[in-house]
């Protein structure tokens, strides 16, 4: 492909979306994330801040392990009054499994002064010992130019000052920073087209926030001045008004403007559910209008608009739905999400003929589960179940004849106020009935306790199952303690396998029942568990 077609998609999800008021993310999550950006295709993935908190410093030492990304540490040049080699929050960033460093430096002279309080050319010496001394340990090093706009609208020449600093120290990316998110998109690609004729637009990159809601349009202005390597978040995450939107970046990058990416068209089919994923993970509801992935995205109402896109699509749709993993929503068509639902099943290994009658009894199925509460984009096994039962089928391993939880809260002789939960499970396991008592850290684990305890006999492939993330969300809030409740339960494996899978009921332990019977199930199928 033509370099200067190619543009580099950078990741900053696990850190810059972390710093999104009511976001939290821990270490499951952030593993399950990197994992479907380097799935999707992105070419670096932004794994946090070493030694900024616990939770990053828990991912960085067990990182998981990516197919095409590139995990990146994020951190910041060295401080005023010490050497680089002898800064420790600088020297914390070589020391994790990750082969690549973004390191942010100050390339505005207000901030310069005002925020560090030293000279200007200090500031410009921090830059230059910092870059040269990671350039030296790691594989490959970006420089954040950060408020560069700002900078540069106050003084170029010290904002350019910075940034070639950066770039002749060894820096692969000099990535300009609209750290405020107060610049138009003329503003960029304007300044963008002065930078490269001193930085190769092949070394320059984006980094947009979202203030004047032009994030997005603000990094495409600067691709088209030259830079190739943008930044971003999934959905806009980020602090205050978020920043630059990946999902909408993407397409709009390589369906709109023609470029290549590091994600395969056949790849791109996958964005509308890694986009969902996402907001499954923050147990949040997607936003229904988000441009691409959004449910209403391809929707069209009786009347004039379904006339005309039944006759030809582009009457009303930018692009077709499919290329990026959505579907066309006809209310009046039984045809809304077939070959939504048929890529989906081919990703899942099972092949079948889109004109299968099957599939639209699926799609019906489907839907009415959706009106139920469930939600199947943050929940794979249980979806691939639901499938194969429909179109296959899937063994029963065992048949529940009953369970009973018992929570107990008192003071126990020490004075001390414990909890205690126990569960009793009744089952029908290859043919035999068996009854089983467990207790556990709360009634889910007690039942999952139980459950395991009485199927481990007859299923060895048990033995290293573990649940690793539980999720509640409110469906109903306006019910009170009567409210629908859906439980998302994750769990893996030592062979690496990470599976999801959910349940639905006014009952929540119900509703946990039901993911971790759906979750026990897909072990026992992916192992090839014989009944």
């Amino acid at each position: 492909m033509a370099e200067d077609k190619r543009v580099y998609l950078y990741d900053s999800t696990l850190r810059d979306g972390a710093q999104t008021q009511g976001v939290d993310f821990n270490v499951n999550d952030k593993i399950a994330i990197a994992r479907a950006l380097d799935d999707l295709g992105i070419d670096y993935v932004e794994g946090g801040w070493p030694g900024a908190n616990p939770t990053d410093d828990a991912f960085f030492a067990d990182l998981p392990k990516l197919k095409h990304a590139r995990m990146t540490a994020f951190g910041m040049t060295r401080r005023a009054g010490r050497s680089a080699g002898n800064d420790p929050g600088l020297v914390a960033l070589f020391s994790t499994g990750a082969r690549a460093v973004c390191m942010v430096g100050k390339t505005w002279d207000f901030q310069v002064k005002v925020a560090l309080g030293i000279d200007r050319d200090e500031n410009v010496q921090m830059i230059g010992d910092s870059v040269t001394l990671a350039a030296q340990k790691m594989d490959e090093v970006l420089f954040d130019a950060e408020h560069f706009f700002d900078g540069y609208k106050s003084d170029p020449d010290y904002a350019l000052k910075c940034a070639c600093t950066a770039f002749e120290a060894g820096a692969r990316w000099i990535v300009l920073c609209d750290t405020n998110g107060g610049s138009l998109p003329d503003e960029i690609e304007r300044i963008v087209t002065e930078v490269a004729k001193h930085v190769p637009g092949e070394r320059l990159g984006i980094h947009c926030h979202n203030d004047t809601e032009n994030a997005v349009a603000n990094s495409l202005a600067a691709v088209r001045a030259g830079a190739r390597h943008v930044q971003g978040t999934l959905n806009g995450l980020g602090e205050r008004c978020g920043n630059a939107n990946l999902v909408s970046l993407l397409p709009s990058l390589m369906l709109k403007m023609g470029y290549q990416t590091g994600v395969a068209p056949e790849a791109l089919t996958r964005l509308t559910h890694t986009s969902r994923l996402l907001d499954e993970r923050l147990n949040r509801a997607p936003n229904r209008h988000a441009a691409y992935v959004g449910s209403a995205a391809f929707a069209h109402k009786g009347g004039l608009h379904v006339s005309a896109v039944e006759k030809d699509p582009r009457c009303y749709e930018h692009v077709p739905p499919e290329t990026i993993g959505n579907a066309r929503h006809i209310v009046v068509s039984d045809q809304a999400g077939r070959a939504n639902l048929v890529s989906r099943l081919r990703e899942a290994g099972i092949a079948v003929p889109a004109n299968d009658p099957r599939i639209g009894k699926l799609v019906e199925e489907v839907k009415s589960r959706e009106y139920e509460g469930y939600s199947y984009d943050g929940a794979e096994a249980s979806f691939e179940l639901l499938a194969r039962r429909a179109l296959e089928s899937v063994p029963e391993y065992f048949r529940l004849t009953s369970f009973r939880v018992l929570d107990e809260r008192r003071w126990n002789a020490r004075g001390r106020l414990v909890t205690l939960s126990e569960a009793t499970i009744k089952v029908e396991v290859k043919g035999e009935h068996t009854m089983t008592v467990a207790e556990g850290n709360g009634p889910v684990n007690a039942l999952d306790n139980a459950l395991r305890k009485a199927l481990a006999p007859a299923y060895k492939e048990l033995g290293d199952m573990r649940l690793v993330d539980y999720k509640v969300r409110i469906l109903t809030p306006g019910e009170g303690t009567k409210a629908v409740t859906r439980v998302v339960i994750e769990s893996a494996d030592a062979e690496g396998r990470r599976w999801s899978t959910v349940g639905v009921s006014t009952n929540v332990i119900d509703a946990s029942f039901n993911a971790l019977n759906d979750a026990i199930t897909y072990k026992l199928f992916a192992t090839g568990a014989r009944t």
